[in-house]
């Protein structure tokens, strides 16, 4: 959905703010959007963005909520959630785990989901799952696109030894 005048100011003066910083500011330009526009998927994962900025994990989990049930067919939603799920009070990975699962069936052609499940099985301690979901990840994205990815990402520090192998095997690594 394009915003109408003046909502997509608002929203863009939002995305100005949130550039700078000024996640209080965002949020205010946030609230001058009109009525069922609030509830517009690309406003809901604007206003998640700010709330994570600002630490405010139980908010960007409700709003992760409210994205999966507007927009289910929005890969976006399911992985915003589960992100705000592992960081709020009384979340945490098995939590994050559970609220993303389901979607990997739902969304069998996108990279994300596993990306992400392996992640927090890693974290887990589950290793032989979490290289599983790596494996699929890369299937789908590609190898040298997940490989970037994952090079830098704490979550699968528990895999990097695997990881640095499949980069030696794929072409893809890099000097440290």
């Amino acid at each position: 959905m394009v915003l109408p005048y003046p909502d997509n100011k608002n929203f863009e003066a939002a995305c100005g703010w949130l550039m700078l910083g000024d996640t209080a500011s965002a949020l205010s330009e946030l609230g001058r959007i009109t009525g069922a526009h609030r509830l517009d998927p690309v406003v809901l994962e604007l206003e998640w963005e700010i709330r994570s900025k600002s630490g405010e994990w139980a908010m960007a989990f409700d709003i992760g909520e409210r994205l999966v049930q507007a927009a289910p067919e929005r890969v976006g939603g399911w992985v915003l959630r589960a992100y705000a799920a592992r960081r709020m009070p009384g979340g945490g990975l098995d939590c994050a785990w559970s609220m993303l699962h389901p979607a990997a069936e739902r969304f069998p052609r996108d990279f994300l989901i596993p990306y992400n499940l392996s992640c927090y099985a890693a974290q887990l301690g589950r290793l032989d799952e979490a290289w599983q979901w790596f494996q699929r990840a890369t299937d789908l994205g590609g190898k040298a696109v997940v490989l970037g990815m994952a090079r830098t990402d704490p979550d699968l520090e528990p895999i990097r030894n695997r990881l640095r192998g499949e980069e030696r095997a794929s072409g893809t690594e890099t000097p440290d």
